[in-house]
């Protein structure tokens, strides 16, 4: 609870529009994009700069107050649920971009630039932002950096901490760091920069950070390829990388998927196919012209039954944005959609599609499969209702049966959603009782007091590994 004192204290900081905590206000920010998780804030708190965020943070481990930093919310891992209460930090204030480099090929913005405004801003100086998470319309670039969020373009191109040259953040007990710079080399101590960056607000609150730009590429092409066979389209993905292409976007989208998006998106999206496979490639016309016709040849040759090229621009982004669109569409068959991701290596990826429908089939689901195939990230999605008690276990036993099997396939239990509360209780699975105990002496040593997003990453109790029946 926040005492009568230090609310005074806060709006004395901050200002009385800048710190809510009416019901209403606080309701809001009491759950995220994670469906059956929900806990009230005391307050939220949205600062205007830095030195404001370090004087909150410093108050706030003082007095034993938890704070979550919180972006839109998109994160589907509970990564900004308040579960302890304490204080939800909202950066609407804080969402400039400072600085457009071109010299130097870099970005300097505050944490609440949403995402896609940065890319339109850079892209029209033709320059380039690879990073492009589904939610980027809203998602935020802090929030981004605390999970570390991939995108369509992962493959290529990398994911958020690839671009992350240097970060201002305040740690625990308010001190400002600034780690990086606009460098190419920089080994000068810990590399606190990488470690800060997928900590999901459980180590700092990130306050401004300089991203890595890259020249635009000079054209793009968009193909979808249409299979009757989901394990034939999976297999064209490993071929595709075993030839030594690598597109800038290989996506997968399976029938129950299509039909959902199509019905959603209304863009003329084949239906009566098991699976699609969306191939973009850009670069110089030369080398797109050559990918795109060697990935075509290896389609067909994969079992393909048709291989369609995007005709025109605007066509290509509908094809896009259709499948930027999959959980919102899959969002409205019912009331609760529980949306996963398991990652495998690229060469496993058919074993992991075979799986999820045989997983599926046993606890008698309809598990919608798409995802992020040329980097090995698969979205498994139940569209499901949590009032539904039993449908609800056996959704629980399903996931704990694929992230096992991922595990199994040398992969782990998510690639870019998270771990947050939602997969902490699998995470030794994955990192086994020396890797958790190696990470909570991290935590240990910048939070002693525990106020940093408390309750994510590290479960009070660790899932015992399921055996999978064949």
């Amino acid at each position: 609870m926040i005492s009568t004192s230090l609310k005074k204290q806060f709006i004395e900081l901050v200002g009385e529009d800048n710190y809510r905590d009416s019901p209403a206000e606080r309701l809001v920010y009491s759950y995220d994009a994670t469906p059956n998780f929900q806990s009230m804030p005391d307050a939220v708190i949205v600062p205007r700069s830095t030195g404001e965020v370090a004087d909150i943070v410093k108050r706030c481990n003082e007095h034993g107050i938890p704070i979550v930093p919180r972006g839109s919310g998109t994160n589907l891992c509970a990564g900004t649920c308040p579960t302890e209460g304490g204080i939800v930090l909202l950066f609407t204030n804080m969402n400039k971009i400072l600085e457009v480099d071109e010299e130097n090929l870099t970005v300097t913005v505050q944490p609440g630039v949403v995402t896609l405004d940065l890319i339109h801003e850079v892209e029209s100086r033709g320059l380039f932002y690879p990073p492009d998470p589904s939610s980027m319309k809203i998602s935020t670039i802090g929030g981004n950096i605390n999970e570390n969020s991939g995108g369509l373009r992962g493959l290529k191109y990398g994911v958020t901490r690839d671009y992350v040259l240097a970060l201002e953040a305040v740690l625990p007990n308010g001190d400002v760091v600034r780690t990086g710079g606009k460098l190419a080399k920089d080994v000068a101590g810990y590399d606190l920069t990488r470690l800060f960056v997928g900590s999901e607000g459980t180590l700092c609150v990130i306050t401004e950070a300089t991203l890595k730009l890259v020249p635009m590429p000079e054209t793009k092409q968009t193909m979808l390829a249409l299979y009757q066979d989901i394990e034939e389209a999976a297999g064209s993905v490993s071929s595709i990388i075993s030839n030594r292409i690598i597109p800038a976007t290989l996506e997968f989208l399976d029938q129950p998927t299509l039909e959902v998006v199509e019905d959603f998106a209304k863009i003329g999206l084949p239906t009566d196919v098991k699976a699609v496979l969306l191939i973009e490639q850009d670069g110089p016309s030369e080398v797109v012209a050559r990918d795109m016709q060697r990935m075509e040849e290896i389609c067909l040759e994969n079992g393909a039954v048709s291989v369609q090229l995007a005709a025109t621009d605007v066509e290509a982004e509908a094809l896009r944005t259709a499948r930027r669109s999959a959980l919102s569409a899959l969002a409205r068959l019912k009331p609760t959609t529980i949306l996963e991701d398991a990652t495998v290596p690229r060469s496993e990826i058919a074993k992991m599609v075979k799986a999820i429908n045989e997983i599926g089939e046993r606890h008698d689901l309809k598990i919608c499969t798409f995802g992020h195939a040329g980097d090995g990230n698969l979205h498994p999605t139940v569209a499901t209702d949590a009032r539904d008690q039993d449908e609800m276990e056996r959704v629980e036993a399903a996931f704990e049966e694929i992230f096992a099997h991922a595990i199994e396939l040398g992969g782990t239990i998510t690639g870019e959603h998270g771990v947050g509360m939602m997969k902490a209780p699998y995470l030794e699975w994955k990192l086994g009782p020396e890797g958790i105990g190696a990470m909570k002496l991290i935590k240990q040593s910048f939070d002693p007091n525990n106020i940093m997003n408390p309750n994510k990453v590290f479960a009070k109790e660790s899932r015992k590994r399921v055996v999978i029946s064949r």
